[in-house]
């Protein structure tokens, strides 16, 4: 994407400033994940099981847990890392829970979790087109994110859409 500055009815290109760590990223999205998402922060570097979640949020409206996880550049770890945070989380809902209820002090019970809409997020400056292809179903609960930085503190942040011929997963799962 190009993106330009109006000077004096010129157009003045607006150059990329790559994030050097992850942990800028992480740090953009934990503060204004409100105004990104729409999503609570409960825990930045959540452990559980010897895995380290990058971010622990809660979807008010879906009544669910989302991970977000952070990668800087490409990687090809990520539909495999997001189901096993997926497993991780519906095999010890009660950790999550306690965790929303420490850090928030307030009291949330498993049946008040829709756990069907909990979902993984990527967040990165750019991902494969296998990364892309493995996540376009249109019930899959990993999502992708695209976010770059530029001068004059500016950045964006683009949901990567699954395409609108996205199969469903289920008849997949259904036909064994």
């Amino acid at each position: 994407m190009n993106l330009y500055n109006t000077i004096e009815k010129k157009l003045k290109s607006v150059k990329e400033k790559p994030f050097k760590l992850e942990k800028e990223i992480q740090s953009l999205f934990e503060h204004n994940l409100e105004i990104i998402m729409g999503l609570q922060l409960v825990k930045s570097e959540f452990s559980i099981k010897g895995k380290r979640i990058d971010t622990l949020a809660y979807d008010i409206q879906s009544k669910a847990f989302v991970i977000i996880e952070y990668k800087r550049s490409k990687n090809i770890s990520v539909v495999d890392q997001g189901f096993t945070y997926l497993s991780l989380m519906l095999e010890n809902k009660a950790d999550f829970i306690v965790e929303y209820n420490e850090t928030q002090k307030r009291t949330l019970k498993r049946s008040d979790v829709d756990w069907s809409q909990t979902r993984v997020i990527f967040v990165s400056t750019g991902f494969t087109d296998n990364q892309k292809t493995a996540t376009n179903f249109k019930d899959i609960a990993i999502e992708l994110r695209e976010v770059k930085r530029y001068e004059n503190d500016l950045v964006s942040i683009n949901q990567v859409k699954k395409s609108k011929s996205a199969e469903s997963i289920k008849p997949l799962s259904s036909e064994k």
